[in-house]
Order: structure tokens, then sequence, then C-alpha cells
């Protein structure tokens, strides 16, 4: 397709943002929690906007045009519900001490910048945290695929929605890539190490999508994309529920998350209106 390079591009972009959320946790003399409290509520806002008014309307219309209105919706609706249901069981699979969507507390990154003892902090041995290391990097790869896919296919499919959706992808990484940093450096005592490990896992976002559509091409049609599309509709509502909010919640003061979810809301909102 002719967006192809475009979407493979936007993907990698938001992927390898968690190498910014890295940078913080490590390099940074004190992680600005406000800021990353409104960058994830912004990230929050776009995601619930545009899965709702732009991503599952346009879901619905293309499994309309071969089960009609009625069945378009009904799949369409069925179709959300499922990315909801796998990203569920993804993260029920995965321990929470190992989950790149566990929020990391300030204290645990202020911890890093003292140069806290990793087996101090977490009293536990080295074999155990050796092992987590290796969890932390099976689970970003699990959950940043799905991710990754949901960028590619609606870079895939509309331009200038596929960007939005890369920015909001983008500033969610930021902290995941805190959530990856942090764990991979207790388990491991050495920081560059844990920051080279985040900025790579976000190459699971671009080895995701092209995965993802090598498999599916030769299947994308209107009905094959429009469930598609009703599943990144469900997995990026599930994304702003079950990680983004709680995330800005914790590092936020006050309405700061309110105040991010609404802004993005309001860009993404006059984004569309302008771009139409």
């Amino acid at each position: 397709m002719d967006n192809f390079w475009l979407a493979l591009g936007l993907t990698a972009f938001a992927g390898l943002a968690t190498g910014v959320g890295s940078a913080i946790a490590f390099f940074a003399t004190r992680a600005n929690y406000r800021f990353l409290s409104m960058a994830t509520g912004f990230s929050a806002g776009v995601m619930l906007y545009v899965s709702f008014v732009e991503i599952l309307p346009k879901a619905a219309e293309s499994l309309g045009m071969s089960n009609g209105d009625a069945g378009g919706r009904w799949w369409a609706t069925a179709a959300f519900f499922a990315g909801i249901v796998a990203m569920l069981v993804i993260d029920r699979l995965i321990p929470s001490a190992e989950n790149p969507h566990e929020v990391r507390t300030g204290g645990q990154i202020d911890a890093v910048h003292e140069g806290a003892s990793p087996q101090t902090f977490l009293h536990t041995s080295a074999a155990k945290l050796h092992r987590m290391g290796l969890f932390t990097a099976l689970a970003i790869g699990i959950h940043n695929f799905p991710e990754g896919l949901a960028t590619f296919l609606a870079a895939l499919e509309d331009p200038t929605l596929g960007i939005a959706i890369a920015v909001a992808v983008a500033l969610h990484n930021i902290p995941e890539g805190i959530s990856v940093s942090v764990p991979i450096y207790f388990a491991t005592g050495n920081r560059r190490r844990a920051f080279t490990y985040s900025l790579l896992s976000g190459l699971a976002e671009p080895a995701g999508a092209l995965l993802g559509y090598l498999a599916l091409r030769p299947f994308l049609g209107p009905g094959v994309m429009g469930a598609l599309f009703g599943g990144v509709a469900g997995i990026m509502v599930y994304i702003s529920l079950d990680e983004l909010l709680p995330t800005s919640r914790a590092y936020g003061k006050g309405h700061d998350s309110l105040y991010g979810l609404l802004a993005g809301m309001v860009v993404m909102a006059l984004s569309l209106l302008l771009l139409q």
C-alpha cells in the first residue's frame, strides 16, 4: 500500500519513545512527575476520543458493507470487546512485578537516582532479580506487539489519524519506558543496560506491526479491516483506562490528570474537524 513506509516510520517513532522515559528515570536530575501526569492524561484523552468518535465508527462502516448497517454495528462492537479481552488476558498472564504496564512510584524512581542497592530495595536475591529481568523483557514484547499493530493499521488506512495515534502512543510510552527501566535496573544494577533494553524494547512495536501486516495482508479487505479497527479501538480504550489514567493520577497533583485528559480530547477533536 502507498502509506506502508509512513505507517512503519510512525510506529517506530512511537515505540522508541520508551527511551525518553528511560532517560528521565536515569539521567534527569529529578523526574518531572507533573509533566508525566499531564502527558499521560493527554495521551488517554486522545486515545479515548479517537477510539469512540473515529475508529469505532470506521469499523462499523467497513463491516456494514458486507453485513448491513445493523450487522456492521454488532460486529464492530464484538471486535471492540474482543480487543479489550485480549489485553485483559495478556495482563492477567504476566505477574505484576514484571508487567511494564504496572505503575512505578516516584519513590522507586527516586531510589534509583539516590543509588539505592537493588538487592536492598527489593529485599530479594540476585537470581530472582535476574529472573525478573528476563520476564520483564518478555512482557515488553508481548505488550508492545498489539500497540504497534494498532498504530500501524491506523496510519495505513488514514495517515492523518495515524499521526495522531502515533503521538498519543509515543506519549504513553514515556512512562512505560520508566516502568521498563526501573525493574531491569533492579534486576541488573546497571543503568546503561536498563536504558538500552528500554530503548530497544520499543522495537517490538514496529516488529509487531510488520509481523501482523505480513500475516494479515492476504486477507485485508473491508471486513477484516473493520474487525481489526474494532479491536484497535478496544485495545486503546483498555490501555487508557488500565494504564494511562492510573499512571497520570499516580504522578500528578490535584486535577492534573483531568486537565491532560480534556486537553487531549480537545486537540484530537479540533484535529479531526480541521483535517476533514
